[in-house]
C-alpha cells in the first residue's frame, strides 16, 4: 500500500508520470489510475465489464474524416497528429480534453484505444496533448 501511495505522489508532482497509453484489450494494470477510453466507436468483443472504464471520452475522438483518411497509416501519422491536434482545440473537444487534464492532475490516467499501435493513435496524440504546454 505505501508504495502505491508513493506512486501516486510522484504522478501528482509529475503528470508525465502518470499518463499511461494502452489497448483496451489488455488486462486492467495496477498503475491505471482512471481508466478513459478515448475512442468514438465501442471496441468489438469487450463488455463493459471487462474494460474497467471510469470514462467514456467520444467527444475527444478525432472525426469520422478524419479518423478515415488515416486508416492508421503510418506514414500518414505526423499529418494526421498535426489536423488532429487542430480538431482538439474546437470547443467540444477542448472541453473534453479539460475533463482529462484535470483527471491526470489528480492522479494516474490511462488513456484507452482499440488500436493495435497505440504510438500512433489518437490517444498518443492526446497523451503528449496533455503532457506538453497547456496550449499545445
Amino acid at each position: 500500500m505505501m508504495d502505491s501511495g508513493r506512486r501516486h505522489d510522484a504522478a501528482a508532482a509529475d503528470p508525465d508520470a502518470g499518463i499511461h497509453v494502452r489497448r483496451i484489450y489488455d488486462a486492467p494494470a495496477a498503475d491505471d489510475g482512471a481508466r478513459v477510453l478515448v475512442d468514438r466507436l465501442w471496441p468489438r468483443g469487450v463488455s463493459k465489464e471487462r474494460a474497467h472504464l471510469d470514462h467514456w471520452s467520444k467527444e475527444v475522438a478525432p472525426s469520422t474524416e478524419l479518423r478515415q483518411w488515416y486508416a492508421h497509416l503510418p506514414e500518414r501519422f505526423e499529418e494526421f497528429r498535426s489536423r488532429y491536434l487542430t480538431e482538439l482545440q474546437e470547443p467540444e473537444r477542448a472541453a473534453e480534453l479539460q475533463h482529462l487534464r484535470d483527471l491526470a492532475g489528480a492522479g494516474p490516467l490511462t488513456l484507452l484505444t482499440a488500436t493495435k499501435e497505440v504510438g500512433l493513435s489518437e490517444a498518443a496524440v492526446i497523451a503528449g496533448s496533455l503532457r506538453g504546454p497547456r496550449g499545445g
